[in-house]
Formats: structure tokens, C-alpha cells, sequence
């Protein structure tokens, strides 16, 4: 079984190349080892020594790639290899494989039709056509539901009424949410996200209290996290520093800040949607594999 899901894992990956080269992206490559790791509360990062400064495993290739994309790239994607420490469990591995893709002058709409496009085409060619062994059918389009109404709907309380307590607002959406979007057997973007969760998201433009930030769900599991990019350098600094504050009153590592990244923004980038898939977790909604260990080669338990 597991030699039959890594030849469908071998299919996904040339289908996601091909969907992507077709659509006139260009495949990059940027390092691993990285002067800033990310500075998101939620992850921690692996050190690396010995290359004569401090450096630690991508979380993300982000950073890298938007300084791309303000070089004059207009369509980028990588497939890389990805690193968080702690992370383990039924759909994590602390190294793991991500798809992420920048598309300029577009938004979070635009990326949403990508991913859409990506995940059928995947399917096509591993299944030869949409329908997942759940049953579930991925032929766009999926379906758009707010963070607000899916919490409405299915947690019966407002999102704004559970925050500022994330623990609370991540309770529900664990506990409540997700299985209620397993249960619709049908694909669906989670989008406008509280402007708390922005990261690096731009706001709505029409109500800065949600950020344009959105989370594809096919039978439940969570497949990626894209955003309208957030493209004003004083505004991602002030992101950064109120980020490493958040970590450092939590007790955590505080990580340094990438400041080519700050200065590529500062030299313009251009309007941009982006978006990280989780490669192992789509394998996984194609093969009907119900642990990452049945869709990676060497998992951490069989190192």
C-alpha cells in the first residue's frame, strides 16, 4: 500500500508542475537554511550552525520568494522542503512538503481558482476524474463560507465574541468547525479571517476588521493557508515587532527580523496573492490515506 501511495504521490507532484508551468508560472529555488525563520506565535523553527551566522530550517520559503517577486517575477512556485519543530501528529511532520505559489496583480480570488484548479488536476491525474475514495467531488468551484458565518453556523457564537481569546477561538474551530465542514462532503474555503490572524495577509479593503486571508478544506482536513498579500512595509514591521513581543511575553524564542525582506518591500511590491499547500495532505484527500505516515517515504517513525 505504501509503494502504491508513493507512486500517486510521484503523479501529484508532476500534475501540480505541470498545472503551474502550463498557467506560465516559473519553478524557483531559494534556501533552506534562512537568516529568519518566521516570527508567527503558532511555530517554532530548527537552528542550523555552522555557516557563520545565525540561521534556522524555513518554516516557509515567504520571505524569499517576495523578494522575487519585487525583483519583477510576476508567477512563482516552489516545491520545498519545510521544517517546524513540535509539530507531529496525524496530519504533521516537522519536515513536510509545501507547495507555495505567488501570483501578481491578483488577490485572494485568483488564488483560490489556482488552488481549485490544482488540487482537480492532481486528482484527475492520480484518479482519472474528481471524485475522491471519500466520495467527496474536487471539480471546481468550491465553495466560499466566512470564518464569521462558518462560526455562526456551526459553533453558534460570533467570532468577535470569542476573541481576543485565540485558545478559545481555536477550541471551536477544532472541536466544532472542522468536523461540521467533514460532515458537508464537499470542498470549502474558509475565508475573511479576524484581523488578529492577518499575519501577513493584507485587510479586507471594504472591512479592515477581517483580513483577506483564506484555508481550503477538502473532507475536513485543512490543505493550505493563502492570503491577498500585505504589501506595505510599515505595516509588516510594526506586524514583525508586535509578533516577537507576542512571543517573548509567551516565553518563546524570539526570532530575528528579515530586513531584505522589509527592504525589497520598501522598494515596492507589486499587488499579489499567495498560497501554501500542504503537498502531503493533498496525497493524502487523494489516496484516502488517513495518517501523513501513509503518504511520506520516511516519516519521523521510520527513520
Amino acid at each position: 500500500m505504501l509503494l502504491d501511495r508513493l507512486r500517486a504521490r510521484a503523479q501529484v507532484l508532476s500534475a501540480l508542475r505541470a498545472f503551474l508551468d502550463a498557467d506560465c508560472f516559473i519553478e524557483v529555488e531559494t534556501p533552506l537554511a534562512v537568516p529568519s525563520p518566521g516570527l508567527d506565535v503558532h511555530l517554532a523553527a530548527l537552528e542550523v550552525s555552522g555557516l557563520g551566522a545565525p540561521r534556522w530550517l524555513a518554516t516557509s520559503p515567504e520571505y524569499q520568494m517576495k523578494r522575487l517577486l519585487c525583483l519583477g517575477l510576476p508567477r512563482i512556485y516552489q516545491i520545498s522542503r519545510c521544517f517546524r519543530r513540535g509539530e507531529l501528529g496525524r496530519h504533521h511532520e516537522p519536515e513536510f512538503t509545501m507547495l507555495e505559489l505567488y501570483r501578481a496583480e491578483a488577490g485572494s480570488e485568483e488564488l483560490m481558482r489556482d488552488t481549485e484548479g490544482l488540487v482537480e488536476a492532481a486528482a484527475r491525474r492520480v484518479l482519472g476524474g474528481t471524485i475522491l475514495p471519500s466520495g467527496t467531488d474536487v471539480a471546481a468551484p468550491w465553495a466560499r463560507l466566512t470564518v464569521d458565518d462558518a462560526f455562526r453556523e456551526h459553533a453558534g457564537v460570533d467570532v468577535h465574541d470569542v476573541l481576543p481569546d485565540e485558545t478559545r477561538f481555536f477550541e471551536l474551530l477544532i472541536d466544532k468547525v472542522e468536523p461540521a465542514l467533514e460532515a458537508m462532503r464537499a470542498p470549502v474555503f474558509l475565508t475573511r479571517w479576524p484581523r488578529a490572524m492577518a499575519s501577513l495577509a493584507r485587510l479586507c479593503p471594504d472591512d479592515a476588521r477581517w483580513a483577506d486571508r483564506f484555508e481550503a478544506y477538502v473532507d475536513g482536513l485543512e490543505l493550505c493557508n493563502g492570503f491577498g498579500e500585505l504589501t506595505d512595509p510599515v505595516e509588516q514591521r510594526a506586524r514583525f515587532a508586535h509578533d516577537q513581543a507576542a512571543r517573548r511575553e509567551a516565553g518563546l524564542d524570539v526570532y530575528p527580523v528579515d530586513e531584505r525582506f522589509l527592504e525589497a518591500l520598501e522598494q515596492g511590491m507589486p499587488e499579489s496573492g499567495g498560497n501554501a499547500i500542504g503537498v502531503d495532505r493533498v496525497v493524502m484527500a487523494i489516496t484516502g490515506a488517513a495518517h501523513i505516515e501513509e503518504v511520506v517515504a520516511f516519516p519521523q517513525s521510520r527513520l
